[in-house]
């Protein structure tokens, strides 16, 4: 299968990547400004994705069997500073594409976040549950959800994911690369005790997305996450007692932002049980992880 993918020097683009190469798929790359160097990628190509005019093109030379577009500017920080960069990338760009993968008549896989939702409710989370997102790069998402949604009514799915674990490609992305160069540099982090997520893995994400770009039968929106809800809070105590450091590395804090959805959970039905792929534990998530070099080594 050709697969054209965007973002793929990205955390979770760089997951999605190492796993198609491993299922034998050719994989064309885009990327903004560091060129991803796993072996085995069909090419790279390096794309503004604010400014993409030359993407249908790009396209059209390849005419791909899925398009698989995990380009973002996914920190809400970010989104907050350049309200219209992110407009163009979350919002512009996965509408080019699904006009483009309508015409070529291929897959796609848009992934969009857990941040549609205003986290207020009690029980997990549906796909089918109506969005309310708190923040502007939430709707940004959202946004993006009902242009894809629009403009390929044929063959989209719409993956929502939550906050990812892993090992990510520049070791400063993951949320363990985080914490542990903060901590390095002699921070104590203060994380949220009520803010309550619910983490998934990368690789394992990265699987999801691959078996539902080779699954056309699957289209629409769907939810995937990890097996256990977490606080911000615990999920750092766990992975300090991972690495063997000490707990109190950390503080222990409350929300007072409203705009940070309190709990985002998701109900993972009836997508669990169509895939091969099943969510992990945190557990297993911490076991992929690897300790991060310290910057001055």
């Amino acid at each position: 299968m050709k697969i054209l993918l965007t973002g793929a020097s990205g955390f979770l683009g760089h997951a999605y990547a190492q796993a198609a190469l491993r299922r034998g798929h050719s994989v064309t790359a885009l990327y903004h400004s560091n060129e991803p160097t796993l072996a085995g990628l069909e090419g790279s190509i390096q794309l503004d994705a604010a400014q993409p005019e030359n993407l249908t093109s790009i396209c059209l030379g390849l005419w791909p069997d899925a398009i698989i577009n995990c380009a973002a500017v996914s920190s809400p920080a970010a989104v907050d500073a350049d309200p219209k960069l992110a407009e163009k990338v979350n919002v512009a760009l996965p509408r080019l594409l699904a006009q483009i993968s309508t015409h070529l008549g291929a897959r796609l896989i848009h992934v969009s976040s857990d941040m549609v939702f205003d986290g207020q409710s009690e029980a997990p989370y549906r796909s089918t549950d109506m969005p309310a997102p708190t923040n502007l790069y939430g709707q940004t998402k959202l946004m993006a959800e009902r242009e894809v949604l629009e403009h390929n009514p044929e063959d989209p799915v719409v993956l929502r994911l939550p906050i990812l674990m892993g090992n990510s490609p520049s070791g400063q992305r993951s949320v363990h690369e985080k914490l542990l160069r903060a901590i390095e540099s002699g921070q104590r982090p203060q994380l949220y005790c009520d803010e309550i997520r619910q983490p998934c893995a990368a690789s394992n994400a990265a699987e999801v997305m691959l078996e539902l770009t080779e699954r056309r039968d699957l289209h629409g929106i769907f939810h995937w996450a990890g097996v256990e809800t977490l606080s911000r809070f615990e999920m750092a105590q766990r992975i300090l007692k991972h690495f063997g450091l000490p707990l109190d590395s950390v503080a222990s804090a409350c929300r007072e932002d409203s705009s940070r959805p309190a709990q985002l959970a998701f109900n993972l039905h009836p997508i669990v049980s169509k895939l091969k792929t099943q969510p992990v534990d945190f557990e297993a998530q911490l076991e992929e992880l690897t300790r991060i070099e310290p910057l001055n080594a």
